[in-house]
């Protein structure tokens, strides 16, 4: 029963936390209205005390465990009023006034145009995916290198890496990488910085440097270095390392000094949003924003498709008519690009959204809006990663996919994140502090060992006022150099706004009307079947050469977490009975996209179900679209048992050292009683091979990987061949391998597991090898052969890659990464392929990427797949 006042009502069901009822009766055809905003209209007439659900709602908590009753039919539906700045009265606002005396912190100084330094790192960028590998080991050994050398105590070193240009193709995204790269190298916070380009990309340093310069980004200010990294794996990062010596000094010189509070940039992000996040955690980065600008500084809110719903409270006080035509132009912009994919930029919303009660976009961007505070003005709109040159309040045009977002707002000048959170999202940059605040009391004393600042406090009674200037505060101190929680736990992840295939809706009736491939396989020339004997583990999935743990995060956010947690359990020593060791497979998807959730999920299926997987469990961070309810349901859908698996969360469990003894205990349960899989003797029946290449091969080693392949199939194994490999456009290689070769389309979709043996054509919609050999992990394959006729792959963690070579040009230069130099009799070529892959299936070798750890797990998105 509900009394307030002298009204009294009751409600007729149990109301989630942060859901809505019907406070006073509504009429049909009325607004609900939340700020005084609209965010949908009643169907019928409702009373008083109804419990409030759209169409949306019903079906997020369908898949949740819940042990009551809900409504049985949505009562009201989503409306948005389109709002039109032609007929409005856009009257220029006025900026709040400074402060009398502007107050200052210790920062780091950069030359020319570049700004105040809240931190000071050496950064090893890597420029396109395929450097992702190179950079992460560079990083680690210059770590490791200084940490012993005296006066470089406070030379911190970074690698940051990210999804984009793997390809060859123009990306349509590429204005937007090259701003965030070149933010990244003139940052305040990069003390120096070493790009890393391997050659084989979709852009080049050259074309980064060309691009930083003809648009006046200070790079001459900055201790650089851009290396070529063609070659072999080890003569790369001695060759970086030297770059990394020359820059150190740089570096570890720079020191304090009071700088100007009017230096600090701030980035207004939020995730994991809850009906509380206008209330109180929007609402005090908004009033740490407005006292910042009070002091001369600047702050930057973001997430285009998160303030769909909310333009009038943004504008009602703006610089000019022009900045309001741009920021909503950036919205249809926005939306005309999701339209274009099949998809709406009103689907934002993630299922750990509705949850916890954000019933749809409008209602999201109504409390994100909050991060402005009704007195600042909006003073600029920019592009995504557009540099930020002046005090005041900008919008940034990107997507509501957090780790995307952010990057742009590092690349525009941010140097201090204020990220704001209702289920406890733990994500951090890796040069730029993260102050995360917690929107409610119980979310924070969950996660308090996680989370900076208790927003939820202004719900229980303390005042904005007081809440406002005690965080105001904080801030300053972590500018100076005050740890946060995140910089200590020590973790961090970046993913640059990725990359949409349609440049426009052309494609998009043919691309959904495409069918789903057969599954079954192609039909295969006769021949004679290969000889191959072997101990390995085989099971009823296939062969594998070792038993692994693996834990599965279920969307980027919880992706680092995972690895930390598979590094422990592998550094604890005497690996539970039957395990050989444990990967975590991090990724980027499962949280702000449209149209890509199924190729991740059937990747997912194919590596949880893969023949080396003993045990796996999924990690949710708890916010995201495949949160472990979503994956759980997934899989019962489709007949799987998801008890097989364990599932933990990082925020319901209560932080990181809490998750991390959840899952050791899982693992140790679920091993207990384990019956141990012992290695037999095996052959080519079972065997799944997938095969690749990277550039243009010879006629010899096309004829040798042809008889390879047909050997495997004859023996009763399977072949997996990527459709956009070099080896399907070789008329040769076709012959050999088709019995009817110009009749060859996909029998496997992206990630989809093997269930008849035989030869097989997978589809890759792009040309990023890390996705391509992602895809191939999905599909259940044993080992990889890849055929090197140009340039080095990254391998899969999980699955060994061996490289060979037939070309002695591309072999001299890659003679430390390859497993199998092919020699001079062409004779020997098949049969020497075949001993490496029984060796490695054998566990008596490893390849030579694995060795390194010259490994990448990236999904892809398809060719509709767009951030949300």
């Amino acid at each position: 029963m509900i009394v307030y006042g002298d009204r009294q009502f009751a409600v007729g069901h149990t109301v989630l936390e942060g859901h809505r009822f019907a406070f006073a009766p509504i009429v049909a055809g009325e607004p609900l209205l939340s700020w005084g905003l609209p965010f949908g209209h009643a169907e019928r007439d409702l009373a008083a005390g109804e419990y409030l659900c759209n169409e949306r709602i019903l079906r997020a908590l369908a898949e949740r465990e819940i042990d009551f009753a809900l409504p049985g039919r949505a009562n009201f539906r989503d409306v948005f009023e389109p709002y039109d700045v032609v007929d409005k009265d856009i009257v220029p606002g006025e900026q709040v006034a400074h402060v009398g005396e502007p107050g200052n912190f210790q920062g780091f100084h950069r030359a020319g145009t570049r700004g105040v330094g809240t931190r000071n790192f050496l950064v090893v960028l890597g420029l396109t995916s395929a450097d992702a590998a190179l950079a992460t080991a560079i990083a680690e050994r210059a770590r490791s290198q200084f940490s012993e050398r005296p006066g470089m105590e406070g030379c911190e070193v970074v690698a940051v890496t990210h999804t984009e240009g793997g390809g060859k193709r123009r990306p349509h995204n590429l204005d937007f990488v090259m701003r965030t790269l070149a933010g990244f190298v003139v940052h305040a916070n990069t003390g120096a910085v070493i790009v890393l380009d391997h050659g084989a990309g979709a852009y080049t340093n050259q074309d980064l440097e060309t691009f930083m310069r003809a648009d006046g980004y200070a790079l001459d200010h900055v201790p650089h270095a851009f290396v070529a990294t063609s070659g072999a794996f080890e003569e790369a990062v001695r060759r970086s390392m030297r770059a990394v010596t020359d820059l150190t000094p740089a570096v570890a010189a720079a020191q304090r000094s009071e700088q100007p509070l009017s230096g600090l940039r701030l980035a207004l992000q939020c995730g994991g949003s809850d009906a509380f996040s206008g209330v109180s955690g929007n609402s005090l980065a908004g009033w740490v924003a407005k006292e910042l600008i009070r002091h001369g500084g600047g702050a930057n809110l973001a997430e285009t498709d998160e303030l769909i719903g909310a333009e009038s409270y943004v504008l009602e006080n703006v610089r000019d008519r022009d900045v309001a035509v741009r920021f909503l132009d950036k919205v249809a912009t926005f939306k005309e690009r999701a339209e274009r994919h099949g998809a709406s930029a009103e689907g934002n919303p993630s299922g750990g959204n509705n949850y916890r009660g954000l019933y749809n976009i409008a209602l999201k961007s109504l409390g994100a809006a909050r991060k402005k505070h009704p007195d600042v003005r909006l003073d600029h709109v920019l592009d995504y990663g557009q540099p930020m040159h002046e005090r005041g309040y900008y919008f940034m045009d990107s997507p509501g996919n957090d780790l995307e977002s952010i990057a742009g707002q590092v690349a525009s000048g941010c140097n201090l994140i204020l990220f704001i959170t209702g289920n406890g999202s733990i994500t951090n940059f890796p040069f730029v502090p993260t102050l995360k605040f917690v929107t409610t009391t119980g979310r924070f004393e969950l996660l308090s060992n996680e989370m900076d600042v208790n927003a939820g406090r202004y719900n229980d009674g303390m005042s904005m006022a007081d809440l406002g200037r005690e965080t105001f505060d904080l801030v300053k101190r972590v500018a100076a150099g005050e740890r946060t929680k995140g910089e200590l736990a020590g973790h961090s992840q970046v993913s640059i706004w990725r990359e949409w295939r349609q440049a426009d809706g052309a494609q998009l009736a043919a691309l959904q009307a495409e069918s789903a491939p057969s599954g079954e396989p192609l039909s295969a020339v006769d021949g004679p079947a290969a000889n191959l004997s072997f101990e390995a583990f085989v099971g009823g999935r296939g062969i594998a050469c070792e038993q692994i743990g693996l834990v599965m995060p279920t969307s980027l956010c919880s992706g680092q977490v995972a690895e930390l947690i598979a590094a422990d359990l592998n550094a604890r020593g005497g690996l539970p009975q039957g395990i050989s060791r444990f990967v975590a497979l991090a990724h980027t998807e499962g949280c702000g996209s449209a149209n890509a959730d199924h190729l991740y999920l059937e990747t997912l299926v194919g590596h949880l179900c893969h023949p080396s997987t003993k045990r796996a469990l999924l990690l949710e961070h708890g916010c995201e679209k495949t949160h472990n309810d979503a994956v759980r349901f997934w899989l019962q859908e489709r007949g799987y048992k998801a008890d097989e698996y364990g599932f933990a969360s990082v925020q319901m469990d209560g932080g990181i050292e809490r998750v991390m003894e959840r899952v050791r205990a899982w693992f140790a349960s679920s091993l207990a009683d384990a019956p141990v899989t012992r290695p037999v003797l095996a052959g080519a029946r079972g065997l799944r091979l997938a095969m690749m290449s990277t550039g243009s091969l010879d006629p010899a080693s096309v004829a040798c990987f042809a008889a390879v392949c047909v050997g495997v199939v004859a023996a009763g194994g399977t072949v997996v061949i990527p459709d956009n490999d070099s080896l399907w456009r070789d008329a040769e290689f076709r012959d050999a391998v088709l019995a009817s070769p110009g009749h060859a389309s996909p029998s496997l979709a992206y990630g989809q597991m093997v269930q008849r043996p035989g030869l097989h054509m997978m589809r890759a919609p792009t040309e990023d090898i890390s996705e391509t050999v992602t895809g191939l992990g999905g599909a259940g394959v044993a080992v990889m052969l890849v055929a090197m006729g140009g340039h080095c792959a990254q391998a899969h963690p999980m699955i060994p890659m061996l490289q060979v070579c037939g070309d002695a040009e591309v072999a001299s230069r890659y003679a430390a990464d390859l497993d199998l130099v092919l020699g001079d009799d062409s004779r020997a070529w098949t049969p020497d392929q075949l001993a490496v892959i029984e060796e490695t299936l054998a566990g008596k070798y490893a390849p030579k990427l694995t060795q390194r750890g010259q490994v990448r797990f990236q999904l892809t998105r398809g060719d509709l797949g767009v951030s949300l």
